[in-house]
Parts: C-alpha cells; sequence; structure tokens
C-alpha cells in the first residue's frame, strides 16, 4: 500500500504536486482557523507543532542550498558567454537581456509600489507563524545599509567574497561570481597563454560539474516541496483564515499583470520603435512559442518551437537564432525580474519597512545579476526571491514567512513567467536582428 502511494506520488506531476499541497492545505488550515474562531479553541495550538515541522524542514533545504546555487550557477553562467564568438552582434544580444530585464524588474517595482499588495492586511501576528514554522529570529544575513546611505550600499558590493559567503552577504556574494566568471571568459578567450587556458578550462569543467550535482540536489528539494507546500499552507491559513486570501489575491494579480503589460504593452513599443513594423503582427509569429512556454513552464522544452518560429515563421537567420535564443533561455527572465519586486513590497508591508529610493535601485539592480545564469536553475525564482529578501535587509525569520506564501502560488505564476521569458528572448533576437539586417525574406 505505501509503495504504491509512493510510486503514485512520484509519477504524479510535480505542479500538481505541490498545487494539491497548496489547495489541501489551505483547506485544512482554513477548517481549523474556522473551528477555533468559532468555538474559542485554540485547536491550531495543539495541532501545528505537528504539522509545521515538515514546513520547517522545505525552508531549512532552501536556505541550505541556495549559497551554494547561486555561486556556482553564477560563475559558471558568466564564464560561458561568448563574449568574442559573436563579437558586436552577441554583445548587442546581451545587451538587449539586460536592458528588458531592467526595464522588467521596473515595471514590477512600479506595479507593486501602485498595487501595494499587503497594505492594510491584518497579519500582525507574523512572529507566531515564524515560531510555528520552527524558524528562529537569527539573522541570516547582513542586513542591507539603512536608506539614505546609497555610497554604503555600493561599497557593500564589493565585499571580501569568503566574509561574504560566511555572512550570506548575496549582493557581494553576486557581484564576486559574475566578476569572477568573466575573468574565466576573458582569459579563456584571449588564446594568449595555452597553459593558462587549459587549467582555466580544467577550473570552468569542474565548477560546471559542481553545479551540475547542486541542481541534482535541487531536484530531490523540489521532490519534497509538495509536502512542505501542504505544511506551510496548512499553518498559513489556520493561524490567518481569510485574512491571508488578500496578500495572496493582490501579489497573483500585481505579477499576472504585470506580465501582461510585458507581453502586451512593452514589448509591442519596443518593436515598434526599433523595427517600424507592426509590432503586433510580429508578436503574432510568436503566440506558439508562448503558449508552449505557459504549459510547459520550461524555456528550455520551448527552445525547439522558439528556435522554429524565429527561422522559419520570422525569418530570423539562423546563425543568431541559434546562438541567441539558447542564451537567453540562460540569462534573460523578464517573468522573474516582474514577480520579485511584488513580493519585496509585500515584505516590506507586512514587517513595516520603507523602501528608499536607493532601496529599490539596489533592489531593481540585485533583480537583474541574480537573473544571470539562474535560467536552468530548478525551482530558480524562489532562490532568487532569498536573494531579493536578503538584499532587503529582512531577517531569517521574515525571509521565511515570504517564501512560506510564495511557495503556494508559485506553480502559477511559474506559468506565465516562464511565458513572460520565453517571449523575451525572441522579441530581443528579432530586433537585433532587423538593426544587423540578419532577417530574411
Amino acid at each position: 500500500m505505501i509503495r504504491s502511494l509512493f510510486k503514485l506520488y512520484i509519477s504524479t506531476s510535480l505542479i500538481l504536486r505541490i498545487f494539491a499541497g497548496f489547495i489541501i492545505g489551505s483547506a485544512i488550515g482554513g477548517i481549523i482557523w474556522y473551528i477555533s474562531s468559532s468555538s474559542g479553541t485554540p485547536i491550531a495550538d495543539n495541532v501545528l507543532p505537528y504539522i509545521s515541522p515538515f514546513g520547517s524542514v522545505l525552508i531549512s533545504m532552501l536556505k541550505m542550498i541556495v549559497i551554494p546555487v547561486i555561486f556556482f550557477s553564477l560563475i559558471t553562467g558568466a564564464a560561458s558567454l561568448p563574449i568574442k564568438r559573436f563579437g558586436r552582434i552577441g554583445i548587442k544580444v546581451i545587451a538587449w537581456y539586460f536592458f528588458c530585464s531592467a526595464l522588467a524588474a521596473i515595471v514590477g517595482a512600479v506595479l507593486a509600489l501602485c498595487i501595494n499588495p499587503g497594505s492594510g492586511a491584518n497579519l500582525q501576528g507574523w512572529q507566531k507563524m515564524a515560531e510555528s514554522i520552527g524558524t528562529q529570529a537569527e539573522s541570516f544575513a547582513v542586513k542591507a545599509p539603512t536608506s539614505g546611505s546609497f555610497t554604503n550600499m555600493l561599497l557593500n558590493m564589493f565585499k571580501n567574497p569568503f566574509e561574504a559567503l560566511a555572512t550570506n552577504n548575496f549582493l557581494s556574494i553576486i557581484i564576486f561570481s559574475v566578476l569572477f566568471g568573466l575573468a574565466v571568459r576573458v582569459i579563456i578567450e584571449s588564446k594568449k597563454n595555452s597553459k593558462q587556458i587549459s587549467r582555466l578550462n580544467m577550473l570552468l569543467n569542474l565548477l560546471l560539474a559542481a553545479r551540475d550535482a547542486i541542481f541534482k540536489l535541487v531536484d530531490w528539494i523540489l521532490e519534497y516541496s509538495p509536502i512542505g507546500v501542504l505544511a506551510l499552507s496548512i499553518t498559513n491559513f489556520s493561524l490567518y483564515g481569510p485574512n491571508i486570501v488578500g496578500p495572496y489575491v493582490s501579489v497573483t494579480i500585481g505579477v499576472i499583470s504585470g506580465i501582461l503589460g510585458m507581453i502586451f504593452i512593452v514589448y509591442p513599443t519596443l518593436l515598434g520603435i526599433v523595427t517600424r513594423q507592426n509590432p503586433f503582427r510580429i508578436m503574432k509569429g510568436m503566440d506558439e512559442a508562448m503558449i508552449t512556454a505557459f504549459i510547459t513552464r520550461s524555456s528550455a522544452a520551448t527552445l525547439p518551437v522558439s528556435l522554429h518560429i524565429m527561422q522559419e515563421k520570422l525569418k530570423v537567420k539562423s546563425e543568431l537564432a541559434s546562438f541567441s535564443l539558447p542564451l537567453g533561455a540562460t540569462i534573460n527572465m523578464d517573468g522573474v525580474c516582474v514577480h520579485l519586486p511584488m513580493f519585496a513590497v509585500l515584505a516590506a508591508n507586512m514587517f513595516n519597512l520603507h523602501l528608499t529610493i536607493s532601496g529599490l535601485i539596489m533592489l531593481v539592480i540585485a533583480t537583474v545579476l541574480a537573473s544571470i545564469g539562474a535560467g536552468g536553475v530548478p525551482g530558480g525564482s524562489i532562490m532568487l526571491l532569498f536573494i531579493i529578501l536578503q538584499t532587503m535587509g529582512l531577517d531569517s525569520t521574515q525571509v521565511s514567512i515570504i517564501v512560506a506564501l510564495a511557495m503556494g502560488i508559485n506553480p502559477i505564476l511559474d506559468m506565465f513567467e516562464t511565458a513572460n521569458n520565453v517571449t523575451g528572448d525572441m522579441v530581443c533576437t528579432y530586433t537585433v536582428a532587423h538593426n544587423e539586417g540578419l532577417i530574411g525574406k
């Protein structure tokens, strides 16, 4: 019986398991909250000590793996950028990807400030929830500099890398990893010292092997995540009941609105300005890849469709499409860049944090830089959420609360985010192709 249930669990799609865990957990938690509220009996206090540890395990495993994921994925991602392979055009492709990611992060931040998710929500008792999840209030990272100290924030980006790893200074880790990876790539492509290049290729292969092993650990953690999401959902809803629905709804609407805005307003505007053509005719040719990305939730799985569309329908030369689209699947995460500021503002409202202009700028920078190489990371948006929340200066307890909220609705948002990521890849590729005369007849 147990073996049959385990086989059924493993054979079921991960997204269905996570979503089922969220729905079932929300229902059970809501029932516990209703009974506790109507009878005056603190059922949650008696039940949660037996349930919440399963959620604690998921949060702890994510914390365990997030630093290695960031370190290895960013170094290998930056070191794998073919800086000289496509010369000036390659640099232009990369620049377009960074520009669109920054634009998406700005759209997400502005929309988040307008929607203001979590404002007025009756979640003042979040400390009790943190205790039930099993986290402690110890600092998980060096807090971000206080408002008004933009210079200090810039200095905080360039810390001793070993100190940054020991203190979980995410922004400093990101900067060092990207610069280290770029240094490796520049030396490899210089072709001046064969022995040095050979050693660096060995180092890069070792880092890639370590990254693959880390990703396998992430896969194992994700296999457990439906159980953790079930426990976290029971915890959330048994403590807050309908009060927690507001933040869920506002964040979901905000992220989906931002992504639809990117796809139907921002991208067509960019295409219209650059190409002087009807942008919606171009976007119409991309619809098959958008739908595939939405259904599969995988940029890599959509890549064959994207390549076919760009080369056959939109007539982009294969030498550009075959270089640009795989690169975009790795470094361009526009949908996630919309998603992350929404949770950042939710966190600010829940914990009464004041987001300054300098803080928002650092938020955008961290979002864009963190997206490099994270496209291939399983559950990448959750990993990046850790980075953003730590950049804001949240402690371990507060990070756990926001991640617990995000895990429940992540499967829904991930479909929209992947569609946005793939669309952004194709839009950037088409604009460069148009500028460089790489579109056939």
